[in-house]
């Protein structure tokens, strides 16, 4: 990924805050400690198609759809992509990532114009490290983020399995 860095300037530092306010892995996080994890975001803008990152590539970092909206791609038994997700404003993708080494687990595209908020592995490891109170609140929401959705993902699983007796 080609990262696309801006220069904050205070409107784009309140406009991050904002949306953090609603995402769900900060939710426990105070206006004070909302600022903190801003310094060390960024904003990326992509295409109607382009893609965020492919199915086996390296990642390290979490996007936050802050305008527009993603797909998400996984190969099928063909090896033909079929879209399993669309992901709209507020909604994340990527989370693994900052916590763990292996390879990406679906193709992301932008659907339309869209504006993501990245908080890379190193951002992260840097909130950790320098303010370790917010980085536990963090680890939490994604904790609680992944937890829910292998809650989902075993629900629909047991809709297709057919009985074992």
């Amino acid at each position: 990924m080609e990262t696309r860095q801006v220069l904050f300037d205070s409107r784009m530092f309140n406009t991050i805050i904002n949306f953090l306010i609603d995402i769900p892995i900060f939710d426990s996080l105070s206006s004070d400690e909302l600022r903190i994890v801003a310094k060390y975001m960024n904003f990326m803008d992509f295409k109607p198609r382009e893609t965020v990152f492919q199915e086996g590539d390296k990642g390290d970092y979490v996007c936050f759809v802050a305008a527009g909206s993603l797909n998400v791609l996984k190969k099928n038994e063909t090896g033909k992509q079929v879209t399993i997700a669309t992901l709209n404003k507020g909604r994340s993708i990527g989370e693994m990532a900052v916590i763990d080494d292996f390879p990406r687990s679906a193709t992301v595209k932008a659907r339309n114009d869209t504006t993501l908020v990245i908080l890379t592995r190193k951002g992260l490891d840097l909130i950790i490290t320098n303010h370790p109170n917010v980085g536990v609140k963090i680890l939490k929401g994604i904790s609680r983020l992944l937890s829910m959705n292998l809650r989902k993902t075993s629900s629909q699983l047991a809709d297709y399995m057919l009985p074992l007796s």
